[in-house]
């Protein structure tokens, strides 16, 4: 083919094409996919979807133009629909019932599809167990030895806050109920007396009993005394424990030894290692006050050494007897491993009814 329009002949010559009429005519926009197709003949064949008749030939005809195709057909009002076609001898409310029946059929198509889609959905959500890997022997010793140590730690933690907390809160509370009730039963005039004048026979007490209480204005202490050194019953208890076969402060004569805890469980005697010669403590009972001095101590001696005790006590600035006061107590704090001693001299006995004495009123 030539540029020029011309054929070029199989031996040289060119010849100009002759004029040609269009083979096909001009295109016009298409024809609707889908029309109401005309009402079945008699004797047309069918297929089960609807009946088709042979289109009849016919002359080149200019199409009607029609509205462009939508562009998204499948949208819920252009959903594709089958055209009904009343059959012979089918009566008319069967044929119009028809687009009723597939329009119900497709919701319900609808629910079954929401209700599947919605089943999906949940299964995916569910996730598969994870499965650990199976740990080693030495990992797994590793970590029940720690949970171990961990546990005896808190434990001793717990320990710990209940010796140095609970215990002196509990000693506290029974120290302070045993001095109130001594109060009172000496405010009674027919309470018995509980220690009497210099000269007159010695009480007894029951182990436990409360039948002082001394004071060391010092270093602030007021605490009952009771007969008896027991740890359960007495020094536990928050008390002063008296020892017993020791003088009282009643006797003409003799050695008033007393202990008491220097930690934990009320801890009276706290503080015993801040007292120094001169300072005054007062042993108060049901009839009389009696003030001792400090006279000298020891810092620590073995805890066998009951020499201490005795009517003049071993390791004291005493060598002849008297009326004395020894007071013991463990050392150094938070250990059992030796005993403080504080040794004092008796310097005045004054009745109740003179009132206070000078230790304590400061004057």
């Amino acid at each position: 083919m030539r540029p020029e329009g011309r054929q070029e002949e199989w031996y040289g010559g060119y010849q100009p094409y002759p004029p040609q009429q269009p083979q096909y005519p001009q295109q016009q926009p298409a024809q609707p996919q889908y029309q109401q197709q005309p009402a079945a003949q008699p004797g047309a064949e069918s297929d089960g979807w609807g009946v088709y008749q042979q289109a009849e030939p016919t002359g080149y005809q200019t199409p009607e133009p029609v509205e462009p195709a939508p562009e998204y057909p499948w949208l819920a009002d252009q959903t594709l629909q089958l055209r009904v076609v009343q059959l012979p001898g089918q009566r008319a409310d069967d044929a119009s019932a028809a687009p009723a029946a597939a329009a119900e059929g497709r919701r319900a198509q609808g629910r079954m599809s929401m209700r599947s889609g919605n089943g999906r959905r949940r299964a995916a959500g569910r996730q598969a167990p994870v499965v650990r890997p199976k740990e080693r022997k030495r990992v797994v010793a590793a970590r029940v030895l720690g949970e171990l140590f961990i546990t005896t730690g808190l434990v001793m933690l717990l320990f710990v806050a209940y010796q140095l907390w609970w215990t002196n809160v509990q000693a506290d509370a029974i120290a302070d109920g045993t001095r109130n009730k001594l109060e009172q039963q000496w405010n009674n005039p027919a309470a018995a007396p509980s220690g009497g004048p210099s000269g007159a026979a010695s009480p007894t007490f029951a182990p436990g009993q409360g039948f002082a209480i001394i004071h060391v204005p010092k270093i602030g202490l007021t605490d009952p005394i009771a007969e008896g050194t027991v740890t359960t019953t007495v020094l536990d208890k928050g008390l002063v424990g008296h020892y017993t076969g020791t003088a009282l402060p009643s006797d003409p004569a003799g050695n008033f030894a007393v202990a008491g805890h220097r930690t934990t469980h009320g801890q009276p005697f706290n503080r015993l290692a801040e007292l120094h010669p001169g300072d005054k403590i007062v042993v108060e009972t049901a009839t009389t006050y009696y003030t001792y001095e400090v006279e000298g101590g020891i810092p620590e001696t073995p805890p066998n050494n009951v020499s201490v005790l005795n009517p003049v006590p071993k390791g004291s600035p005493f060598t002849q007897p008297g009326r004395y006061i020894t007071m013991t107590t463990c050392t150094p704090e938070y250990s059992a491993r030796g005993r403080l001693i504080v040794f004092g001299k008796m310097i005045d006995e004054r009745p109740r009814s003179q009132g206070q004495p000078p230790a304590l009123t400061n004057s």
